[in-house]
């Protein structure tokens, strides 16, 4: 098998084995992430219920509250000398609201003068309601900025007459009176609506305002944004819209049933001053009895709505004496919402990872949990998926919530599904990576058997071919008598390379299988080298060279455990490895050394001084099979194994070998343990 098929094999396995494991994956991350939507959405759905229970709350605190309350004096008791003159609780000052974002109460009479609770019914002689100077200009400055944001959106006449005129604000001042038991005789629903001519111009802006288009009359028509942004534009995926769809049906009809829930009435009874008595000239006098007027009204359910400036006012309807008065709240927008809703969602989990949005009638108001100014967002800023979208109860109905999430934050599970895969993606690269390095080995491993099978053929068949010719050619007696002799060298010479060839061979497959024991023995090193040493010079004669011996005395005296035979076939590949490859080379010499390298170690070496080993090479030629040149064209004759096979016998007796470069030639070192 050659590499390109065996890179092709291993990425087949790789995507077959990849393939379903992403999508597994990627199911489970999938699934993981509709986990993760769901449970947002419940904990939006759950922050929803509360803004809206807030809400409903704050305005059920709103409609408990009292005609009397929106005058800037009530009267305490219910009759006798019981009934006590006191401020409205709307008249403290500074002013406290329960709404946030209040800017301030009015109230609106039948003939349309404008009136706040905060103004005495003169304002002029304030001090003798207990009023100091520049207490009386806050007051009066508040009321004409009511004032002058209801003119701006023409809910009020063009000027507040009241306050600039110094006449009383409480209505009878203005109202005819009518018998008190007609009062109560009629209902709303018994009363004629007033001609159209009589009603004020006041009155009629907050009938227009209330009978403003709601949001269902809306969707068929192109509405231009009065907020940041219409809904319609914003790119907000829905992956649950199915499920959103019978919520916005029920909307529907709890807008449409708002109305009704507007119509109804709540009657209670009511006492105020008598207009007739001057009350700044009895305001010393307080505590005491004063005339009041009793009465009943009927006050209708608030209502809401948005001014074209965008300022927010909640508004009643009470009737009084068969009279109607409109009383409502001023609320400045991005203070309300921030009171409503934003209180509540930004120290919430929802606002680590989702934005709340606000609407009202579809203009988007405000938008809470983005980290950036709302005012310089676009509509295609805002993209993300819907988690949840309500609207409030009545009389904030107009008014949606919008969940939307950029981003989920990973889940317990989502991280080990992502460090398992993770870790299942290294393991499966660094397995195929093995293989393929293993695949690689084997291909090479393969290659080198082949060639030294090759080798091993070519170094059997070449010295027995010599020798059958120079024996045949003895035996037939072609061979003068002068050269017989050198043909028998030759034959001899030959014989022993087999020998050495045979003997290496036999030698690596047997340690190789791990059948070769070396029996380790303790010699002196200049006993052994004497036995070697002929060996090594016939060897070396033989190749027309001349082994050099260069040996300290102090290291032939040193005491080694070794294999003597194992120890002579390590010298005599070596030997033979500086013969092959110093071939042609001036001088034919191949020197063996010894020395001590401390009172531990013996180094021994074999040089040559032909033309080196490669410094890239010097790693490799220890390598089974390993040829530095190609089997093609080599010049040099062996098997390859030779090297491996000095590596393997010195580890065995427990010492090294390596290569150094001289100049010229190599330096074959072997380092041994002494005794």
């Amino acid at each position: 098998m050659h590499r390109s098929a065996l890179r092709r094999l291993l990425l087949l396995l790789f995507v077959a084995l990849a393939t379903p494991t992403a999508v597994l994956v990627w199911q489970a991350l999938s699934e993981m992430k509709w986990e993760a939507l769901h449970r947002h959405r419940l904990l939006a759905e759950e922050l929803a219920t509360r803004i809206d229970q807030a809400a409903a709350k704050l305005i059920a605190g709103e409609e408990r509250r009292p005609f009397t309350d929106f005058s800037f004096l009530n009267v305490v008791g219910s009759g006798g000398s019981a009934n006590l003159l006191q401020r409205s609780s709307l008249a403290a000052w500074p002013p406290v609201a329960p709404i946030a974002g209040t800017l301030g109460y009015f109230q609106i009479d039948a003939a349309g003068r404008f009136s706040t609770p905060y103004l005495p019914p003169d304002h002029e002689r304030a001090a003798r309601y207990g009023l100091s100077a520049q207490e009386s200009e806050q007051r009066l400055a508040l009321s004409l900025r009511i004032h002058h944001i209801l003119r701006q959106n023409r809910l009020v006449a063009a000027s507040p007459v009241a306050a600039q005129e110094g006449r009383a604000l409480e209505p009878e001042a203005a109202a005819p009176t009518m018998p008190k038991a007609a009062a109560p005789a009629r209902s709303k629903s018994e009363r004629s609506p007033e001609p159209e001519t009589a009603l004020v111009q006041s009155q009629a802006a907050f009938d227009r305002l209330a009978s403003a288009p709601k949001r269902s009359q809306q969707r068929s028509v192109a509405v231009p944004s009065q907020g940041i942004a219409r809904l319609e534009e914003l790119k907000l995926e829905q992956p649950f819209a199915d499920a959103d769809a019978p919520q916005a049906s029920s909307r529907e009809k709890l807008a449409t049933g708002a109305g009704a829930a507007a119509s109804r009435v709540r009657k209670e009874r009511g006492q105020l001053p008598d207009p007739v008595v001057d009350l700044a000239d009895e305001a010393g006098d307080w505590p005491s009895r004063i005339p009041v007027r009793s009465f009943e009204s009927e006050l209708d359910r608030y209502r809401f709505s948005r001014l074209e400036d965008g300022h927010f006012v909640l508004f009643r309807n009470v009737w009084r004496d068969g009279q109607r008065y409109i009383q409502g709240i001023l609320l400045a927008q991005q203070p309300f919402l921030q009171g409503l809703a934003g209180g509540l969602f930004q120290p919430s989990l929802l606002a680590l990872m989702s934005d709340l949005m606000v609407a009202y009638q579809g203009d988007l108001q405000q938008l809470f949990g983005s980290g950036e100014r709302y005012d310089y967002l676009s509509s295609r800023e805002m993209q993300g998926t819907l988690l949840y979208r309500t609207a409030l109860s009545a009389p904030f109905d107009d008014i949606d919530l919008l969940f939307s999430v950029r981003q989920l934050p990973p889940g317990a599970g989502s991280g080990v599904i992502i460090w398992s895969a993770a870790l299942l993606f290294v393991v499966l690269c660094g397995g195929l990576l093995m293989l393929y390095r293993l695949g690689l080995s084997q291909i090479e491993l393969a290659r080198q058997q082949q060639e030294f099978v090759s080798a091993v053929s070519h170094e059997l068949k070449t010295p027995l071919t010599s020798i059958r010719m120079y024996g045949e050619m003895l035996m037939k007696g072609w061979v003068e008598e002068q050269r017989r002799e050198r043909y028998y060298r030759y034959i001899f010479d030959e014989g022993e390379r087999l020998s050495r060839l045979i003997e290496n061979v036999l030698r690596f497959a047997r340690m190789d299988r791990g059948e070769q024991r070396l029996e380790l023995v303790e010699y002196r090193f200049g006993g052994l080298l004497e036995e070697i040493r002929p060996k090594l010079a016939a060897q070396a004669e033989q190749a027309g060279y001349t082994l050099r011996l260069s040996c300290e005395e102090q290291a032939q005296g040193a005491l080694l455990r070794v294999d003597a035979d194992a120890l002579t076939q390590v010298l005599i590949n070596l030997v033979d490895n500086a013969l092959k490859f110093s071939v042609g080379c001036a001088r034919r010499e191949v020197e063996l050394g010894c020395r001590s390298l401390d009172r531990d170690r013996l180094r021994l070496w074999v040089r040559d001084y032909g033309p080196g080993v490669p410094r890239d090479q010097r790693r490799k030629i220890f390598a089974m099979f390993y040829r530095s040149e190609d089997e093609m064209t080599r010049e040099t004759r062996g098997t390859g194994i030779g090297l491996a096979l000095v590596e393997r016998l010195m580890r065995a007796m427990h010492g090294s070998v390596g290569v150094v470069e001289r100049d010229p030639g190599a330096e074959f070192q072997l380092d041994l343990q002494r005794r």
